[in-house]
C-alpha cells in the first residue's frame, strides 16, 4: 500500500469507529493509574493479582540487573541462555507439574512456535472459534489443514476429528477466553485428544496465577498427560513479561531445535528470568488475593443477574459488558472516562461483529465499593 492508501484506510477506520490510538501511562501499572496527565480508576489491565508493581518483584528485577546486566545479547542457542533462564525454566516446570519448560519473549511467540513446529502440510489443527489471534496465526502459518469448531462445542469438534485422515492432529484452545472470561472444557478436550490420537495445546494466559491455586487451568482440573502441552504468559497475573511452554522433555527439546520464534529471537533479559522464582512464590502465597478476585467476580455476577448482561458474567477476572454497536461502546467508555474510570471499548476484529463491549478486568487490588460504583454507572448509562 502507498502512503495515500494508508491515509484513506485510516480515515475509513475512524469513520467506522474502528480506529485505535494508544494512551500513555504515566504511572506504574495498578488500580490507580495516570493516563495522559489524568488520574483514573483502572479496570483495564490483566494484572489480576496486583503483582506488576509489587515491591518484592521490583527488588528481584533490580538484583537481577545488578547480577546479569540489562540485556541477554544473543539468542538462547548462542550465548543468550543464562543460568537465570535455566533456573526459571526449571522452577516453572516444577510449579505446573511438568517435566520441562521453555521460556519465550511473549505468548504470541510461544503460540507460533508450538503450532508451527508440531504440524504442517498433511496435518490438521482444530481450533475453537473464539481463540486468541495468536493461536489462529500459528494455525495459518503452520500450513496444516485449519479447521475451526463452534465455541466449546465438543460434539462439533468430535465430528471434525473423526472425519480427519491427517497424519498428525492438534487441538488448540484458550483455557480462559480473553474477551468473555468463560472457560474451555479441558477434561472433555483431553478425552477427545486421547480418543483421536491428537495433541492438546492449551493457552492459559488468563488462568495462570488465578486458577488451580495459581498453578493454572490444567491444575484446576487435575490434568496430566503426555498429550497436553501447556502455555502461560508471565505478563498478566505473574506481574512480569514473557511466556513459557511446559510439557515433556522431548517436546521442549524439539522446540529448541525447530521453533523459529525461539531459535531466531534474542533471549529475554536475564533479569526478568531471575525474577520468575519470586513471582512464583508470590503466586503460591496468593490465596488471599485469589479469594478477593473470586469475591469480586461473584459480586459482578450478582449485580448483573436479571439484567441483559447477566449471560456474560464469569467466575474469572474477565467480565464482559457486551454493548453491540461500536459507536455506543465508545460513547459509554468516554462517559466513564470523564467520571474517572478507565474501561476501554473493545471492538471488532478483536471481538465478533456487533459484539463491541466494555471488558471489566478485575484485580485483587480492587475494592468491592469501587466495582459497585463502576457497575452503577454502567447499568445506569446502558439503560
Amino acid at each position: 500500500m502507498r502512503l495515500q492508501d494508508l491515509s484513506a484506510a485510516l480515515s475509513d477506520l475512524e469513520s467506522n469507529h474502528r480506529l485505535r490510538r494508544r494512551a500513555t501511562l504515566a504511572s506504574p501499572q495498578g488500580v490507580d493509574i495516570v493516563v495522559d496527565g489524568q488520574s483514573y480508576l483502572s479496570f483495564a489491565s490483566n494484572d489480576y493479582l496486583g503483582l506488576a508493581d509489587h515491591p518484592a518483584l521490583a527488588l528481584a528485577l533490580q538484583q537481577g540487573v545488578e547480577r546479569w546486566g540489562a540485556g541477554s545479547g544473543a539468542s538462547h542457542l548462542l550465548t543468550g541462555h543464562s543460568e537465570a533462564h535455566q533456573r526459571a525454566e526449571e522452577a516453572l516446570a516444577r510449579f505446573v507439574g511438568r517435566e520441562a519448560a521453555l521460556l519465550f519473549g511473549s505468548g504470541y511467540a510461544a503460540n507460533l512456535a508450538v503450532i508451527t513446529s508440531l504440524v504442517g502440510r498433511g496435518d490438521a489443527v482444530f481450533a475453537d472459534k473464539l481463540n486468541h489471534a495468536s493461536l489462529n496465526d500459528g494455525c495459518l502459518l503452520s500450513r496444516a489443514d485449519f479447521q475451526r469448531f463452534r465455541h466449546n462445542d465438543m460434539a462439533h469438534l468430535e465430528q471434525l476429528l473423526a472425519a480427519s485422515a491427517a497424519r498428525t492432529k492438534l487441538i488448540a484452545v484458550d483455557a480462559v477466553y480473553s474477551m468473555d472470561g468463560d472457560e474451555a472444557p479441558l477434561p472433555a478436550l483431553l478425552a477427545l485428544a486421547e480418543r483421536y490420537d491428537a495433541w492438546l495445546y492449551v493457552d492459559d494466559a488468563h488462568g495462570f496465577g488465578v486458577l488451580g491455586g495459581g498453578r493454572g487451568a490444567a491444575a484446576e482440573h487435575g490434568l496430566a498427560s503426555e498429550r497436553l502441552i501447556y502455555m502461560a504468559t508471565l505478563g498478566k497475573a505473574a506481574g512480569l513479561a514473557g511466556a513459557f511452554v511446559a510439557g515433556e522433555g522431548l517436546l521442549t527439546d524439539w522446540l529448541v531445535n525447530r521453533a523459529r520464534t525461539y531459535i531466531f529471537s534474542t533471549a529475554q533479559p536475564p533479569a526478568l528470568a531471575a525474577a520468575v522464582e519470586t513471582s512464583l512464590r508470590l503466586i503460591e502465597e496468593g490465596d488471599e488475593r485469589r479469594a478477593r478476585l473470586a469475591q469480586l467476580a461473584a459480586r459482578c455476577r450478582e449485580r448483573l443477574d436479571g439484567t441483559r448482561f447477566a449471560g456474560g458474567a464469569s467466575r474469572t477476572p474477565i467480565q464482559p459488558f457486551i454493548i453491540g454497536e461500536d459507536a455506543h461502546a465508545i460513547r459509554l467508555a468516554d462517559s466513564l472516562r470523564r467520571q474517572g474510570y478507565w474501561v476501554p471499548a473493545i471492538r471488532p476484529p478483536t471481538v465478533p461483529e456487533n459484539g463491541a463491549r466494555l471488558r471489566i478486568s478485575l484485580s485483587a487490588s480492587h475494592e468491592p465499593a469501587q466495582l459497585d460504583a463502576l457497575l452503577d454507572l454502567m447499568l445506569q448509562a446502558s439503560g
